[in-house]
C-alpha cells in the first residue's frame, strides 16, 4: 500500500531547501527527495523526527493510499 506524504508542501512553506530540512533531520538530501517523491518509506523513528519537527501529527505528514486492501 503505497504512503502518500506532505513532506513537500510542509517544506516549502517553511520556505526550506531539502538541504536544510535533511540537514535537521540528520539525513541526505537524496532521502528527503525519495521521501518526496514517493520512492522512499521512512522508518517510524524518522516519521516521528518529521512531524516533530514541522509540529504536527505523523498523520499530517503521511497517510496511506486508501486505494488498497486493509
Amino acid at each position: 500500500m503505497p504512503l502518500k506524504n506532505n513532506v513537500r508542501a510542509l517544506r516549502k512553506q517553511r520556505s526550506l531547501r531539502q538541504e536544510d530540512l535533511a540537514e535537521a533531520l540528520g539525513v541526505s538530501r537524496q532521502t528527503v527527495i525519495a521521501i518526496e517523491n514517493g520512492r522512499y518509506s521512512p522508518s517510524l523513528e524518522l516519521a516521528l523526527k518529521m512531524a516533530r519537527y514541522f509540529k504536527t501529527s505523523v498523520e499530517s505528514v503521511f497517510s496511506l493510499d486508501e486505494g488498497g486492501d486493509f
